[in-house]
């Protein structure tokens, strides 16, 4: 039998989990990876727990009202949201959903296997420091095309970068890994 609080705690994560990510409106903060937890309290109190892509994100007072209002809307009269920064957010906390959606708006998913720093593989042995930053090999969402170049290292948001497709011309978006 599923009690008060599971009842409560499926609803609210439901609704925590259909907010959407003010700067990227085609990504819930579920896709994002910043939602990380919805608790219910003895007393029905919902605790939401998130994490912002970075310290300095200017999203994240957006993030918390658009939580408190679904949530308040949905009938939870004691609502606190919850910010927690460790473990720091990681692009591969982006679900496989929110890659693809990102890819169908134009935005290049990071791309975890190949250019984070993290999953590279140095054998065991030294980090390489360089005084530039890495090379991405980066393929246009629109034509597939590897052949791509850096406008900007940042664009409407600091976690993403420009580009631009030397195949079809057209400039698209990077999203950072971190």
């Amino acid at each position: 039998m599923v009690t008060r609080t599971e009842r409560d705690r499926t609803v609210a994560a439901e609704v925590a989990e259909s907010v959407t990510d003010p700067e990227l409106p085609m990504l819930t903060l579920a896709d994002l990876g910043v939602l990380r937890e919805v608790t219910v309290t003895d007393t029905g109190g919902v605790v939401v727990t998130i994490t912002p892509t970075y310290s300095g994100c200017p999203a994240l007072t957006e993030m918390r009202t658009d939580l408190h209002r679904g949530l308040t809307e949905a009938g939870y009269t004691d609502v606190r949201i919850r910010t927690e920064l460790s473990p720091p957010w990681s692009s591969s906390w982006i679900t496989e959903r929110g890659r693809r959606k990102l890819a169908e708006h134009g935005i290049h998913p990071p791309d975890e296997r190949s250019n984070a720093p993290a999953a590279r593989d140095t054998g065991g042995g030294p980090v390489p420091l360089t005084l530039e930053p890495p090379r991405r090999e980066i393929r246009c969402p629109r034509c597939d095309s590897n052949a791509t170049e850096r406008t900007s290292e940042f664009s409407a948001t600091a976690c993403k970068a420009l580009y631009r497709c030397l195949d079809c011309r057209e400039p698209f978006e990077y999203f950072k890994e971190i």
